[in-house]
């Protein structure tokens, strides 16, 4: 999700991130005192603590200690163990988007985990790449997201939805009239934008021979970046989108549309199902359309991992306990409370998960995405990106000039805060 990139492969089981009720932080476990010492302490998403309750506890036991959990909005922690960490009061184990594992392992922020090959094997290549740097392991994989198409079903059934994203164009030329839309996206952010760019051969940094993300091979302004970026265009200078969905308050203004029955379809992601669902919207999920090249829109993939604070005073039962927490028994126990599906392939044909109409959308349109670069280079791409598309969006620039400015911009910050590019 957008908040992903800057705070945040082809998967089988994708996540599906439905935001339920759950209750607070385990305050009765944590403020008993361990018989073996102070205790390990765990940083969870906010609200998704109730979904490792009963694994805390089992753990406990089998271990004979005490686990506190804490809830911290996942992005937010990375930012606060580098306080935290130092002073001693940071966590064991925390949770952190898989964009910002390259830049941890940089600042010597999380410790390399020695995990036997079986259990990487557990889940999915892209969601463990994700966890890699130099061909070593700093976390596990805990759930996966990808951005999808929500439709209206009182404005659009499933059988009139436009198959490609210059249908959806044609589609809201027939019905945006300045207060209804037909089709809406958050085009001016190269999360979503890449969606675009990349179906065209755009991508953000090539691979080199073994693999890994080259960022001296920079693909945002590419030919194929470039034909994405004019097909986005269209959609802003032909008034298709609404003037306020650029900047800041975009997404305010494309999730409202929508909840108000102004927005035929958005792409968003299953973090918003829930407040879809309470706003009363009978809507639908699915993947995101194609492009008239024939290739689908693609998208990033987000991993949130469990990883080890390189400050952490408890580091052996540290990892057992995010080995623990990230297994196959405990990752659908985790969905059943919080609806975050695990990137575990075992998982792809569980009755329980695959029911959810979330859940399908995203792991279908997994098939076509890519894993958001984990590299620290990555930090230089989403402002310098991001301005470009604005400019691009709000007609001050055309594609290719703008696009060429942002890559000069990139390659100075990378020069300029990162050795060796």
């Amino acid at each position: 999700m957008k908040m992903v990139k800057k705070y945040a492969g082809v998967i089988l089981c994708a996540a599906v991130s439905l935001s339920l009720a759950a209750c607070g932080p385990q305050e009765s476990s944590s403020e008993k005192t361990s018989s073996k010492g102070s205790e390990p302490v765990v940083w969870e998403d906010k609200e998704k603590s109730i979904g490792i309750k009963d694994a805390v506890a089992e753990f406990e036991k089998e271990h004979d200690i005490k686990v506190k959990v804490v809830e911290k909005p996942y992005a937010q922690q990375i930012e606060d163990l580098r306080m935290d960490g130092p002073a001693g009061t940071g966590p064991d184990v925390l949770t952190m988007p898989g964009d910002q594992i390259g830049t941890a392992v940089t600042e010597g922020l999380i410790k390399e985990l020695n995990v036997e090959k079986d259990v990487q094997s557990l889940y999915t290549d892209a969601s463990i790449q994700s966890q890699m740097v130099d061909q070593k392991l700093y976390g596990l994989p805990k759930a996966v997201e990808t951005t999808v198409l929500f439709y209206n079903k009182d404005l659009i059934s499933e059988d009139e939805l436009p198959q490609t994203l210059e249908e959806w164009y044609d589609y809201s030329k027939k019905t945006a009239d300045g207060s209804k839309f037909g089709f809406l996206a958050l085009f001016d952010q190269i999360y979503y934008a890449q969606s675009v760019m990349g179906g065209y051969g755009g991508y953000i940094f090539g691979k080199d021979k073994d693999g890994n993300d080259d960022p001296s091979d920079l693909g945002i302004n590419n030919e194929g970046a470039v034909k994405g970026a004019e097909l986005i265009q269209k959609f802003y200078q032909d008034g298709l989108f609404p003037a306020g969905i650029v900047g800041e308050q975009g997404i305010n203004v494309l999730e409202s549309l929508f909840t108000e029955g102004k927005a035929a379809a958005i792409i968003s992601g299953p973090w918003n199902v829930e407040a879809f669902s309470k706003a009363g919207i009978d809507y639908g999920i699915t993947k995101l359309p194609k492009l008239e090249n024939g290739k689908n829109m693609r998208s990033f993939i987000g991993v949130k991992s469990y990883n080890v604070s390189a400050f952490s005073k408890h580091a052996e039962p540290a990892q057992e306990l995010a080995v623990f927490l990230a297994n196959e028994k405990n990752s659908k126990k985790r969905y059943e409370q919080t609806k975050e599906v695990p990137a575990v392939p075992s998982l792809a044909s569980d009755t329980d998960i695959m029911k959810s109409e979330a859940a399908r959308a995203v792991t279908e349109q997994s098939r076509f995405s890519e894993q958001t670069p984990n590299i620290p280079e990555m930090n230089e791409i989403w402002t310098p990106a991001d301005s470009a598309l604005q400019t691009i969006a709000t007609g001050k620039a055309d594609p290719k000039r703008a696009l060429d400015q942002a890559a000069k911009t990139v390659k100075g910050q990378m020069k300029a805060k990162h050795s060796g590019t």
